[in-house]
């Protein structure tokens, strides 16, 4: 036997041996005791062979690309009583695509009732042990009346699920690993970005940093809110705005205000800056595809106002932004679906509850919102301004919101961010910061730069004291870079230098707005 064969041998018998361990390690966690939990499967995915299942967040397409490309890891697999399901995923301790010895938990979207996988496998890509949760339910068809009386359920979903997941999978990591996670981050946008708030907000202890994007942290308002532009567009057959319609108003609307800033570059840097007027797209004459009728302008107008007490006009929920009309059609012709749960399932407790007969406009129905939004808002809305126990504690939150969203209202970070400012002085910079991104839709999309590696600057904040004083975010089209934006500490904006592209953010500086200069 020579010397070369002799090593590939040596080799592959370390390996065996490496794998016979690392697979007794992970099948002995089944066996460890967690309270109200109980471990159901551990076992190590091979690398490449782990296959997100179709239909669900991160199911299929690109996720499943890039599933393919994983190390070997130990999937854990448990339930939290009463049915809160959730999976731990740890990577190997050895190796060159090792742990990274931190933990990363990730949310959810919408009425969440699965699992991330997509995010978990960004996570895992990166290092992380990682875990997600479905939040007590799931939303397979005909179960979407899941929260009908059950406020246990509400709760869970809401905040108690994530919580004791975080507590799961640290004592998961524990076991493995004989150590605790050096740092734990929880990233999450939409659903998730309320679920990061709640986090910092109720359980300060479980994380020492928190990304929040877009947070849907104020759900008994928001909800509303979204349904309250298929209202405005269901009045009467005159306000229904064709989807077709809705680029030509976005192009005006952009136009009317891209050069506010001194620069025009195809973005709006502060749409609360925009005062676009609708009526300047009114047919002179007939209805055309090209103009809007008196009709579709107060529907457009409405839209942009947003959903306000019909009595004393003070604003409930705020409007979508001027030229984000293209991302408009999921809301105007037919409502949202999470909305519609929300009114059927917690708000009314009536499956068989119709939006096209219940009029917004109508104090009465007004009152009715209110009382549920006050009800329900212990459970679901995360908007404590007071963030003491986790600025003590050094945790560090990064926040996120694209002016364009056209699901949750980007001022809806605004004020919350301005909340905790009003209630901790300037030094909430010191731990907190919100980056709003021009151009940039719900958690991505757009036509600004809407690509950003927040958890990076997050990791940076926490453990070099590195406040992020910018963000860079990234544009591409197919596949190629084609724009890249620094996103800045909020009220921050980039300012142009004044030479060199406006596609480079080498060429913009953070500084404050010329209106509060």
């Amino acid at each position: 036997m020579n010397h070369l064969t002799r090593g590939f041998l040596t080799a592959a018998f370390i390996m065996m041996a490496f794998t016979r361990t690392a697979f007794a390690q992970c099948e002995a966690l089944t066996k460890l005791t967690l309270p109200q939990t109980k471990i159901t499967s551990a076992q190590i995915v091979a690398a490449g062979e782990f296959t997100p299942p179709a239909g669900g967040p991160g199911g299929g397409g690109g996720a499943a690309v890039a599933a393919k490309a994983l190390p070997a890891f130990c999937r854990v697999i448990g339930v939290t009583e009463p049915a809160i399901n959730f999976e731990v995923w740890l990577p190997s301790a050895t190796g060159e695509k090792k742990w990274n010895g931190k933990y990363n938990g990730v949310g959810n979207g919408g009425l969440a009732g699965n699992l991330s996988y997509g995010a978990m496998i960004q996570a895992l890509a990166r290092g992380y042990a990682t875990a997600s949760t479905d939040t007590g339910h799931t939303n397979k068809p005909g179960n979407e009346a899941w929260p009908l009386n059950h406020p246990e359920l509400i709760v869970d979903f809401a905040a108690r699920a994530i919580h004791l997941t975080a507590r799961n999978a640290k004592s998961v990591i524990r076991a493995y690993y004989s150590q605790a996670p050096r740092y734990s981050y929880f990233t999450g946008c939409s659903g998730g970005g309320g679920q990061a708030l709640s986090e910092a907000q109720r359980y300060p202890a479980d994380y020492d940093g928190i990304v929040a994007g877009a947070p849907a942290n104020h759900p008994t308002q928001m909800w509303p809110g979204e349904l309250y532009a298929a209202y405005a567009t269901h009045r009467a057959p005159e306000n229904l705005v064709p989807n077709e319609k809705l680029p030509m108003i976005a192009r005006a609307a952009l136009a009317a205000c891209d050069a506010q800033d001194g620069l025009k570059d195809g973005l709006i840097e502060d749409t609360r800056r925009c005062a676009f007027d609708p009526a300047v797209l009114q047919c002179k004459g007939a209805d055309a595809a090209d103009c809007l009728t008196a009709g579709q302008v107060d529907s457009v107008r409405k839209v942009y106002e947003g959903l306000k007490d019909p009595v004393t006009g003070k604003l409930f929920w705020w409007g979508y932004e001027p030229s984000s009309e293209e991302g408009w059609p999921g809301h105007i012709q037919n409502p949202f679906v999470v909305p519609i749960g929300y009114f059927k399932y917690m708000a009314f407790n009536n499956p068989a509850w119709d939006w096209k007969t219940f009029d917004m406009s109508d104090p009465k129905n007004f009152v009715l919102l209110v009382e549920a939004s006050n009800r329900l808002g212990n459970m679901l809305n995360s908007i404590d301004p007071d963030l003491t126990a986790f600025q003590r504690l050094g945790g560090k939150l990064v926040m996120y919101h694209g002016w364009l969203d056209q699901n949750i209202s980007p001022r809806n970070s605004i004020s919350y961010y301005e909340s905790v400012q009003a209630v901790m002085g300037n030094e909430v910079q010191d731990f907190a910061r919100l980056f709003m991104a021009p151009g940039m839709g719900h958690c991505g999309g757009g036509t600004g730069p809407n690509t950003l590696d927040a958890l990076t600057a997050l990791e940076n904040w926490v453990e070099q004291k590195q406040a992020p004083q910018q963000i860079v975010a990234s544009h591409s089209t197919n596949g190629q870079v084609d724009r890249t934006r620094p996103l800045c500490p909020y009220p921050q904006v980039a300012k142009y230098k004044g030479s060199g592209s406006i596609d480079e953010a080498a060429n913009f500086v953070c500084q404050l707005p010329d209106n509060r200069q």
